[in-house]
């Protein structure tokens, strides 16, 4: 098999300056790189990238948690993650976990065993305290806020952008407010659900255990809950919901029921998604996207060591979008 040296005396140059070719620097002649590049085409020379791994201490790879890959929440911010890694030339290793524990762990033991080079943890099951475990071991991002931790996270501030859409209702007079999310027990989740619950108590507004509904991930569970508010013998006046394609979805099996938005059910979602855009959805904009995009940029400054090894917490800004739905 071809080496580095043999490649360097057929081509009439020296090992360093192969080794920059293979390495794409720029300060290589014309005449000498296109003579490596004949020679390795000629050799059919494979560059052993296990070895440059070891030499160099990095996988140029990413490992991305994500739990599920169809939610539109989590795809976004992948594509924003892919956005910044192809122009980083990184690699991303996509692990769907489901928020299962052990699967979320085997992915930071690639992070302990040098398979990769940091994680970005777009929504998890652990405990701050287990991730903190891995960040002897390289670089965490996690997209979520997670307190001061010692990893770094990008995040949407959710208790005060529930609170605004809370806030925004109540202006437009609606007294009875529903609430429809996914994981129950979800760390943001949580995090909306006191929300919601603080500023019931805080108004003086009624609050309905029944009206306070979950485990609403997709279009499916959208039209669901419409039904379910319409079997209520008192339903809310208007409702915020966690996922504008499941809000999008009541809507649309709204319509086929002859209940109008907003006149018989204001609606207000989340995301920011292309499909609420269509229907005219009040929406909550979270900036996924640039989640996404930051979370990359983050990890891979710190990868680099040029984002310094304290960890970073960035928190966007949010928007409230105003459409027809309310």
């Amino acid at each position: 098999m071809a080496n580095i040296k043999e490649i360097a005396r057929i081509s009439g140059v020296s090992v360093t300056t192969v080794s920059r070719v293979l390495n794409n620097h720029p300060y290589v002649s014309d005449d000498k790189r296109n003579a490596v590049l004949n020679t390795i085409e000629q050799l059919n020379y494979r560059r052993n990238m296990n070895a440059v791994h070891l030499i160099t201490g990095r996988t140029k790879s990413v490992a991305v948690i994500m739990p599920l890959i169809r939610i539109y929440y989590f795809s976004i911010i992948m594509e924003g993650l892919a956005q910044e890694a192809l122009l980083a030339q990184y690699r991303l290793v996509l692990c769907q976990t489901n928020y299962r524990p052990e699967e979320e762990l085997k992915v930071l033991e690639m992070l302990r065993n040098k398979e990769i080079d940091g994680v970005v943890i777009v929504s998890t099951s652990l405990k701050p305290e287990v991730i903190e475990e891995y960040t002897a071991y390289g670089p965490i991002v996690t997209c979520q806020n997670s307190g001061e931790s010692r990893f770094s996270s990008v995040y949407i501030e959710h208790y005060a952008a529930f609170r605004h859409g809370l806030q925004y209702l109540a202006d437009k007079g609606y007294r009875s407010i529903g609430y429809c999310d996914g994981r129950k027990h979800g760390s943001s989740s949580s995090i909306r659900q006191s929300a919601f619950r603080d500023f019931h108590r805080e108004s003086g507004l009624p609050l309905h255990e029944e009206w306070m509904i979950f485990d609403c991930l997709n279009e499916e569970h959208g039209a669901a809950l419409l039904h379910r508010l319409s079997a209520m013998e008192e339903r809310p006046e208007a409702i915020i919901v966690a996922g504008d394609h499941v809000a999008a979805a009541l809507m649309i099996e709204a319509g086929k029921q002859g209940i109008r938005i907003p006149e018989d059910l204001a609606v207000i979602g989340f995301d920011n998604q292309p499909i609420g855009k269509l229907l005219g959805l009040t929406t909550i904009d979270n900036k996924l996207f640039e989640m996404g995009a930051a979370a990359f940029q983050t990890i891979h400054e710190q990868i680099h060591g040029d984002g310094g090894s304290q960890p970073v917490h960035r928190k966007l800004d949010y928007e409230l979008i105003e459409r027809s739905s309310v």
